[in-house]
């Protein structure tokens, strides 16, 4: 930073001593041409009085001579004079003081100081930020400290442009960030110097297919078929073109994959659910899934005697397990006993769908007031936990009241 402060004061000392020279220069060249024209005009007069007596006009030319040089001596000042005229150069010192304050006005204004500061804060810090990242046993980087790195990391490149492992890390740095163009833009240099690096390939078709573009989608998609004709069962790549395909609304395609998938991973591997799951929306989507729960209510007579004016119904379907509902649906009271039925267009969320539920549970409570919250005194009834194989019909009696 000194070196930035050393170099913007030398400019400024150049451009104060350009201004001032040729304010100087200006008026000594003004002040030399005044006493010089005054000088000529003093021996003109001279030689019009010579002429003037020569013709017998006038007879007292010593005394006009005498009047001629005092006013000369008037005009023309003596040289003790000069230092005071000196002086007045002065007044030039205001306007260079103004033209430093103006330029550093503006260079703080819109030369990007802060930028720059920051930027030279990150060089210093970019050693122990990187070796932090590269330490398993450090407290990991916070977001703002990648992004420092990631700076870090891109200044560094400037002076080694064919550092693999570099462009490597800049490229996954992007994909964290979730920056897609500088990652993109990483993952090309690296493949440049790595065109083989099969790694480096399936991050940068992951990058290609988390992109907004279609045409980076459809870039993506020819990479990992290509790296599927030499590796058909590489599971990160297979992961990738389902996902590519299902992004694309090719289900079929995310379907093949994803099944083959599951052909290459264990029975107990936690990843089964979610590939399951996947693939059930991605049937579901592709209008080849039609999972239904058929659903009889029936009220005891107790409860119908004590039915709200105006209730409503809320059915709620979950899997036994968690008490997030995977389906629910909301109907006015009407006539009992009621049937309907549910399907994956009521699930709660998408990545927990009904058609992919190996077992289910029933709970319907009639609000009095249309609160979604179960109000003490509402009427429900409760379901046993059922083996669901998607084409059930299950019944459910509103028998209790909530405490």
């Amino acid at each position: 930073m000194s070196a930035l402060w050393i170099g913007i004061i030398i400019l400024l000392a150049a451009a104060s001593a350009l201004f001032l020279g040729a304010g100087w220069r200006q008026r000594q060249a003004s002040e030399a041409d005044r006493d010089r024209l005054n000088t000529d005009f003093y021996h003109q007069r001279l030689r019009e009085l010579e002429e003037d007596e020569a013709q017998g006009v006038i007879g007292e030319r010593a005394t006009m001579v005498s009047e001629l040089q005092q006013t000369l001596l008037t005009d023309i000042p003596p040289p003790h004079a000069a230092s005071s005229r000196a002086s007045g150069r002065l007044v030039l010192l205001p306007g260079a003081v103004a033209l430093i304050a103006v330029s550093l006005g503006f260079y703080l204004k819109s030369g990007g100081l802060t930028q720059v500061a920051g930027w030279m804060q990150v060089q210093q810090d970019y050693p122990a930020l990187r070796a932090r990242v590269m330490d398993p046993q450090a407290k990991p980087l916070t977001m703002e400290e990648l992004a420092r790195l990631q700076l870090g990391l891109r200044t560094a490149l400037q002076a080694q442009p064919d550092n693999l492992n570099d462009w490597t890390m800049l490229g996954r740095l992007g994909m964290v960030l979730n920056n897609a163009a500088s990652a993109s833009q990483a993952f090309e240099h690296a493949l440049q110097l790595a065109p083989n690096n099969l790694a480096l390939k399936q991050d940068y078709a992951e990058v290609l297919t988390r992109s907004s573009d279609p045409q980076d989608n459809r870039q993506a998609g020819l990479m990992l078929r290509d790296m599927l004709k030499e590796d058909g069962g590489n599971l990160r790549t297979l992961g990738l073109l389902a996902f590519n395909a299902y992004e694309q609304q090719q289900y079929d395609q995310a379907i093949s994959s994803w099944q083959a998938m599951l052909k290459q991973i264990p029975a107990d591997d936690r990843r089964r659910v979610m590939i399951e799951r996947s693939i059930e929306q991605a049937k579901t989507d592709a209008g080849q899934q039609n999972t239904q729960l058929a659903l009889t209510v029936t009220l005891t007579p107790e409860a119908e005697k004590m039915l709200p004016p105006g209730g409503v119904m809320y059915i709620s379907v979950s899997d036994g397990v968690s008490p997030v509902p995977v389906a629910v649906k909301r109907l006015p009271l009407s006539h009992f006993p009621l049937s309907l039925t549910l399907d994956d267009s009521n699930a709660m969320m998408p990545e927990r769908l009904l058609s992919a539920q190996h077992q289910v549970q029933v709970r319907v409570r009639i609000s009095r007031d249309g609160s979604a919250s179960p109000q003490s005194g509402d009427w429900f009834g409760l379901s046993a936990v059922t083996p669901w194989d998607g084409h059930q019909h299950m019944a459910v009696e509103i028998n209790q009241q909530q405490p």
